[in-house]
């Protein structure tokens, strides 16, 4: 294959609006007899988060022997060359076997199959707002089928494949459709081509052969141009939901907007002027507003549990960063179906370069805090959230290990994982958190009391169980219909494509995010309490819990998931999920009130 490269742009409002369109890359060109390989990726279900390697089936035929030695080499096909009803093997299988075969059948497992960079799949017939017909692709073909209580594998396929003629050169063409139609058949019949009813070939808990065959149709196709082949697998939704999402979201911001100017133009400037002008009283003057005020001397005091809050703030950046510039690429149309498991493998490098900058900011943070040793808290960023999502990953390995799953992670592949945080990311953090810790340190506005100033009881919606737990329902509320969408691209299987959309909510949260936690801290600080160092963090970041939460509603209520592994799987991940989110969320919390406090309080004149 030659290599791709992609460097189309898309602009925000043109990816949102128009997100079924995947920028063209440089398209392999074939020729009328040229060798098109058959590649195999795996089988999947809607019912199971476990794939398996379809190589590593026993019941299905291996690699012919003439095949390119190549990985994941199924075969070669000869372009513009039909094939009718050829054998490709017979296969003896045993007991235990079949009946694995049926069991992957009985919950639906489907097979992909790779030809250009296409996967193979079934075509079936979407109705459009005009209600004409028109062809849609599902990825894959089914392993089998269950019919009048019995297990049925597919053992013909009729491929076919779609080719459009390169304009000004009618010797060159291009791959742009990859259909697979399955059946099931005796091995004595005939090829079912045509056929409306044919046999079944049945398979159980006893022995069987199956004879496996195959035809391939070549078939010009002048609808469907090559850059946007991929829209027949894209699963369109109609954009008036996500819009409504984003209108949605727009209306909580308006709110938080609005609560802050209040607070900013008409509180803060008021006790701001009369502090200044006037001698504060002991009393505070009556004004319940002017709470915060009082605990100048204690706002700044360093919070317990002070080394932790750093590596965890740190690790946030880093998430910051990776999702902001993964988010890019995704933008730019690096980022889509054609290069497999990109978005996982690209998030994954630029959080290991991102420690950079959570060491940086860590080592910032743990300045202000008078720490000791920055070396030391660098060490603690670099290794304390990925050391625990390496030690998660890691256990539930093993689960899936037992089950020979392709999606456990190989051991050579896990060591590298080692390698790259302890050879890359732990040094780019030692070297932000250098560059961090020689900056100056950042100055509060004020003296820091040397004896506590006494917390008074607070009102209930403002103590910390009950404020954290309000705040994260404005985050929550504003991804709540984009959540569902990325739900389903994950664990069902389906393409996601619509980041312009995604980029717009992602922005949005942040906002929220940023407002609900200067809000809800501000409240806090005229209660004149001033622990605020933690619940800022955790006021936004508690979104996830919700996130967590649904999960398990969308796995109640949308999958079919019946067995222990695969359940744990779907759970953990969905925990790993909502500990990154935490992190990105609660740390643009924190950082936006930090911010915040400093500018109140280096407004008034303190004495």
């Amino acid at each position: 294959m030659k290599p791709q490269v992609v460097l189309g742009l898309l602009g925000l409002v043109t990816s949102a609006t128009t997100a079924i369109y995947i920028p063209g890359l440089s398209p392999n060109t074939f020729k009328t007899g040229d060798k098109v390989p058959l590649f195999v990726n795996k089988i999947f279900s809607e019912k199971s988060p476990l794939p398996y390697a379809y190589a590593d089936l026993p019941f299905v035929c291996d690699p012919p022997k003439d095949a390119k030695k190549t990985l994941l080499n199924l075969g070669e096909l000869r372009f513009g060359t039909d094939v009718k009803c050829k054998a490709l093997c017979r296969k003896s299988v045993s007991a235990d076997d079949a009946a694995l075969a049926s069991s992957f059948i009985s919950n639906d497992y489907r097979v992909e199959w790779i030809v250009d960079n296409l996967p193979g799949a079934t075509k079936y017939a979407a109705a459009d707002d005009q209600a004409r017909s028109r062809k849609r692709y599902k990825t894959g073909f089914p392993l089998g089928n269950v019919k009048y209580g019995k297990t049925n594998i597919n053992n013909h396929v009729t491929i076919q494949i779609n080719y459009q003629v390169k304009e000004n050169s009618p010797n060159e063409r291009y791959i742009v459709g990859f259909e697979v139609s399955p059946y099931s058949i005796d091995g004595e019949d005939e090829c079912p081509e045509g056929a409306k009813d044919v046999g079944y070939q049945v398979v159980s808990d006893k022995p069987v052969d199956i004879s496996y065959t195959y035809s391939v149709k070549w078939v010009e196709d002048k609808e469907i141009s090559w850059d946007k082949r991929w829209s027949l697998y894209l699963v369109r939704t109609d954009p008036q939901v996500h819009w409504y999402s984003i209108v949605n979201s727009v209306v909580i911001i308006l709110f938080l907007t609005g609560m802050v100017v209040i607070i900013m133009m008409r509180t803060l400037n008021k006790d701001i002027a009369l502090y200044n002008e006037e001698e504060m009283k002991d009393d505070g003057g009556g004004d319940d507003s002017a709470g915060w005020k009082l605990i100048h001397g204690d706002v700044f005091r360093t919070p317990k549990y002070s080394g932790l809050l750093c590596p965890i703030v740190g690790s946030g950046v880093q998430v910051l960063v990776m999702t902001g510039t993964t988010m890019t690429f995704a933008l730019m149309g690096v980022l889509n179906p054609f290069y497999r498991g990109g978005l996982v493998s690209f998030a994954l490098f630029l959080f290991v370069f991102s420690g950079a900058f959570g060491g940086y900011y860590s080592a910032r943070l743990y300045k202000v805090f008078r720490g000791q040793s920055w070396t030391k808290n660098a060490i603690l960023t670099a290794t304390l959230v990925p050391g625990l999502l390496m030690g998660i990953v890691f256990m539930l390995n093993l689960f899936v290990w037992s089950q020979n799953s392709s999606s456990a992670i190989p051991f050579g592949t896990f060591l590298a994982l080692v390698l790259m945080w302890f050879g890359i990311s732990l040094p780019l953090s030692l070297l932000g958190a250098f560059f961090g810790q020689r900056k100056a340190v950042i100055e509060h506005p004020g003296r820091t009391n040397q004896i506590p100033r006494q917390i008074p009881e607070p009102i209930w919606y403002l103590r910390p169980r009950v404020a954290v737990a309000a705040g994260g329902v404005m985050p929550f509320a504003v991804i709540f219909i984009e959540l569902f969408f990325i739900l389903k691209s994950i664990w069902k299987d389906q393409y996601y494509y619509m980041f312009g959309f995604l980029a717009v909510v992602f922005s949005l949260l942040l906002i929220t995010c940023v407002l609900t936690t200067i809000v809800l801290v501000y409240f806090q600080l005229c209660e004149e309490d001033y622990n605020w160092w933690w619940r800022s963090f955790f006021i936004s970041s508690f979104s996830a819990v919700y996130i967590f939460l649904y999960s398990m509603v969308y796995y109640s209520q949308q999958l079919s998931i019946d067995h222990f592994v695969p359940a744990l799987s779907y759970f953990t991940n969905s925990l790993m999920l909502c500990i990154v989110y935490g992190l990105l969320t609660g740390t643009a919390g924190f950082i936006s009130t930090f911010w915040f406090i400093r500018r109140i309080y280096s407004a008034v004149k303190i004495d």
